[in-house]
């Protein structure tokens, strides 16, 4: 027992506690700021990738998927076994009709009467056969009418000026197929206005 009662009791030194230096946390606020940079950086680099996917995706739609009516026109006209006299007339008009499609998809359209009528009456007929418009092509096609002047009234003033006023009208229906998933339907309507030379059988003037 005295050899215990001998013993000293000493208390537990207190752990040791090592101050922060300056340095150390300068570097950890440089770590942090690094990291705040990083962030940052990521998400200007993922908005920058929203706004340029947003870009795309409108120009796509504003161009490619965009879907315009095509044109139809006569290009050409050529005139062919033109008799006359002095009150009836008939020949072959050849007209060549351009089909200019600006899509970037086929329009697809069915076949069409196309009409000659003078002073709004009838006179030929002939027909734009179905076909297709290739994206961003032209298709021309030949339509051959022929044309005559019975069953009207007033011929003979027309021939007697020597210069007759034809138009020319056609509506082609069809479809835009857009990559092979999206089809839009679209009407086309040509009226066509020309003159023929009774005594060169020739057009003198033509406008679509």
């Amino acid at each position: 027992m005295d050899h215990e009662k001998n013993q000293q009791v000493y208390p537990l030194a207190p752990p040791s506690v090592h101050p922060r230096s300056d340095a150390e946390s300068a570097w950890s606020e440089s770590e942090q700021e690094l990291r705040r940079k990083k962030r940052m950086k990521l998400f200007m680099y993922i908005a920058a990738f929203v706004v340029f996917q947003t870009i795309v995706i409108l120009i796509f739609a504003l161009t490619v998927m965009r879907v315009k009516t095509p044109n139809v026109k006569i290009q050409t006209v050529t005139v062919q076994n033109l008799n006359r006299d002095s009150s009836a007339y008939n020949m072959t008009l050849i007209a060549e009709v351009r089909i200019k499609n600006k899509n970037f998809g086929d329009y697809k359209y069915d076949s069409a009467p196309m009409n000659v009528t003078y002073g709004g009456a009838i006179v030929g007929t002939g027909s734009i056969p179905k076909g297709k418009a290739k994206a961003k092509k032209t298709r021309r096609v030949n339509v051959t009418m022929e044309v005559s002047s019975n069953g009207v009234s007033d011929a003979s003033s027309g021939i007697s000026s020597g210069i007759l006023w034809f138009n020319s009208q056609a509506t082609l229906t069809g479809k835009v197929h857009l990559m092979k998933v999206m089809k839009k339907r679209k009407t086309v309507r040509m009226n066509c206005t020309m003159a023929v030379n009774l005594t060169s059988g020739a057009i003198q003037e033509l406008s679509c």
